[in-house]
This record gives C-alpha cells, structure tokens and sequence, in this order.
C-alpha cells in the first residue's frame, strides 16, 4: 500500500524492553459452550458468550517452560540451519500481547469462534520445536517435498525443526482426544524479502469433528467415493458458512470467492478470497480433513475440517501496515498507536530513504535462492527491505549463469548513510563464498 509522503526524521524514543514468553506447555481452554448437534448450516449464537482478556491471556500465564532462549535452537548439529537473529525472534509471543496488532486480530478470531454452538480448545503457547514427522509426515507431505528443503525450513537437526506451519499440532491434538480446536502460533520459513514477506510469522488453525451419526455413518467411504458423497458435501457446507461468518465479523459483510485448491492434508481444498476496498483478497486455504490424516491420528472414525489463515496478512489488510517488519519493532511510535480490541489505521511515523546496492555473481550448480537470502538476513537483518533479480545471464560459451540482485536497504527508525551500507555490502559480497557464489 502507498505510504505518507516522507515527514522529517523525528527523536527515537528509547527501545522498549522485549517481552518473553514463557508459557506452560499445556494451554487452558478460553470458551464454555454447551456441545450442540452439527447441522450442514450452523447459525450463529444472537450473543457471544463473555468473552475474557483475562481468560485469552491465561494460557500464558503459568510460566514453566521459557521459549526465549536462542541456545535451544542453536546445536552444533550438522544439519542445525538456524542463524541467531532467526534464534532470537522465537518465544516473543506477539500473538498474545493484548494490544500488538496481531494478537487483536487473534483475539477477534477467537471472538468469533466463541459465538458459535461448539466449545473450541484453545492451543497458543506450544513449543516452536516440532519433530519431521509432526510436521510433515502425519500430514501426507512427500519426503521430496520442496517444504522439507533445508533452503525452507530451519532445522534443529536430521529429526527436529521450528514449525514451518501450526498445522505440525493438529495431529497430536487430534491423539489427544480434542474435536474442536484453535491453535494460534509463530511459524517459521526461509522465503523472498520484501515488505510483506518476512522469516517469522504467525499463523491460526482451525479443526472441527463431526460425531459418525452426524455424517450418517458415511465415515467408511474412502477416496473419490468419500469425496462425492453428500456428507463431505455438508461438512465442505459447515466450513465454508463458519468461515464466511468469520470474515463478516472481521471485515463488515462482504463479497466472498471461493475456489478449488490443493494441500496434502486436505480432500477437497478451498482457497477463500473476498472484496475489499475494490480488490479480491486471498485471506485462507482450508479443506475437509483427509481421512489418511485421521488414520494416523488414530481417529479413523471421524470426519471434519480444518481450516488455517496468517495473521500478518489480515493484520496488514485491516490496519493498513505497510511492511511486515513492523511487527517486530520495539519503536514506542508504532506500539502506541495501537490498543486492545479496537481495529485503527496505522499512521507512519517517518519513512526514511532506501540506499540501493547491487550484487552479481556466477552461479553454482547448486545454488538456491533462499540460502543466499538468509545470508543477506544474517549479515544486514532488518536493514534489508528488499532483494529483487533483476538480471540474468548465461554465457553462451561455458554454460555458467549468473544473477545480479538489487538490495534496498531501508531503516525504519533512522537514516542510513551510504559508509555504513557500503560495509554491510562488502560483509555480504565476502560471505557470498560460503555458498560458492563467485561474485562479479
């Protein structure tokens, strides 16, 4: 989104101290609903059930376990591929500060979830460290899958990984006995840098399970046969109505979309857009679970729904946030504007000039793009607000490509002068060895 025009650089106040998250391992529910039969049309309550700050933020409150402790994620494992300032963003806990934009909007989201007949477990204070199979084999992901990529996901060692998604829970609360779930958490990815893409982020899901009288006993059907029956049709129902709900109550009644869509863990998929402000928004995926996923999860009797959103992406949409690093920032100027829930638009306080520098250099045969991201991150941090090929070239000759990348560098407190840029560039260009990249 267009930005302010430019105001003069104003006093940065003192950093504000960085809250941690230290959380029990097993999280309180936040609702009391009497259980209610599913129908394919659920109607919402005429009035929420109280819905408590005190309650939302009571699944933090019994500290046992502190998750703000970079060494947890740092091994001398070989295949250990977490950098510091990655080590160092986990147990923050934005999404249950009261009064940070995205623990509004998950506090809106379970708002809603209270209103509805089903009592939903809430699940927002798990441990970041998640096992392979958690989260990707008990939720059908191919061994080959690009996702499970070292240049993807941030591992711990052959075995353990920070969650790429909160979907690497919904298996083990499924064990457990749970039917009706949220869980809300950080996740982590190595991905592109630009203003809406960052390596730590936030997401909620969503699982409902329907008892076997509920779907006529169609729970034995399998493949092609289950998805066209007409119970998977009903629970396909249930779920988009209940999420249709959930964006009237976030953004005003509004004009939806749906479309076909695929994941592994999901049979049929959905993708969810609606109109806002005259465009068509993506805001989530979802799908009727897939019955291998209640097999491995020992509940091959049931059938449901899950459903599975960004926090940023929603945060950013409604309060107008213009580039995901801000989420981060411990700067008074941006925390201020911004109080438990209420929905404000978010007013830039500076905007400080980009210095752009560019960097080429001769590919290896194995080069992966997001490695040499991470490389940027880790040598300049937030300083980096953008990488951007643009050129490429392959000489006719030998074979071997290149790539030239330009790099905005952009502060969001201060002015950057272009000595200490030049230094950060020359830091990246002799750190770009560490994966044989041949500067030019």
């Amino acid at each position: 989104r267009s930005v302010t025009s430019p105001t003069p650089p104003t006093a940065t106040p003192p950093p504000r101290p960085v809250p941690t998250m230290r959380v029990s391992s097993i999280c309180v529910a936040l609702f009391a609903a009497s259980a209610s039969a599913w129908s394919p049309s659920v109607t919402r309550t005429s009035t929420a059930r109280a819905f408590s700050q005190r309650q939302l933020r009571a699944s933090v409150a019994d500290a046992q376990v502190d998750y703000a402790v970079p060494e947890r994620y740092i091994s001398d494992h070989p295949d250990c591929n977490v950098p510091p300032h990655i080590a160092d963003l986990v147990g923050r806990g934005l999404h249950t500060r009261p009064n940070h934009p995205i623990g509004i909007i998950r506090a809106k989201i379970q708002e809603y979830f209270s209103t509805l007949p089903e009592e939903y477990k809430i699940f927002d204070a798990e441990d970041p460290i998640v096992t392979t199979k958690q989260c990707f084999d008990d939720l059908r992901i191919d061994p080959d899958h690009p996702g499970r990529s070292p240049s993807d996901t941030y591992y711990i060692n052959d075995a353990t990984l920070l969650r790429t998604h909160t979907s690497a829970h919904q298996s083990q609360h499924l064990r457990d006995g749970y039917e009706c779930f949220l869980c809300a958490g950080d996740v982590y990815r190595r991905d592109e840098i630009d203003s809406s893409h960052y390596p730590a982020f936030h997401q909620l899901e969503g699982v409902k399970l329907f008892d076997q009288e509920e779907v006529n006993g169609a729970s034995h059907l399998r493949g092609e046969e289950w998805v066209n029956s007409p119970e998977c049709e009903a629970i396909a129902a249930d779920l988009k109505n209940v999420l249709e709900g959930l964006m009237d109550h976030l953004f005003g009644e509004t004009e939806k979309k749906w479309s076909e869509d695929y994941f592994p863990f999901t049979e049929p998929s959905f993708e969810l857009e609606i109109m806002y402000e005259g465009e068509w928004l993506e805001v989530l995926g979802c799908g009727v679970i897939h019955e291998e996923v209640l097999d491995m999860s020992g509940r091959s009797e049931r059938r449901g729904w899950a459903f599975g959103l960004g926090l940023e992406r929603l945060a950013m949409i409604l309060f107008k946030i213009p580039d995901i690093r801000l989420f981060w920032s411990e700067d008074e100027r941006f925390h201020s504007q911004f109080k438990e829930g209420e929905i404000t638009t978010f007013e830039p306080y500076s905007k400080y000039p980009p210095v752009f520098k560019d960097i080429a250099f001769w590919l290896p045969e194995s080069y992966q793009e997001n490695d040499f991201f991470e490389l940027a991150r880790g040598v300049a941090g937030d300083l980096v607000e953008k990488i951007e090929c643009i050129d490429e070239f392959t000489n006719p000759k030998t074979g071997r490509s290149s790539k030239c990348y330009r790099i905005s560098y952009r502060s969001m407190d201060r002015s950057l002068t272009n000595e200490e840029i030049d230094r950060l560039q020359d830091d990246l260009r002799d750190q770009s060895a560490k994966l044989d990249l041949e500067v030019r």
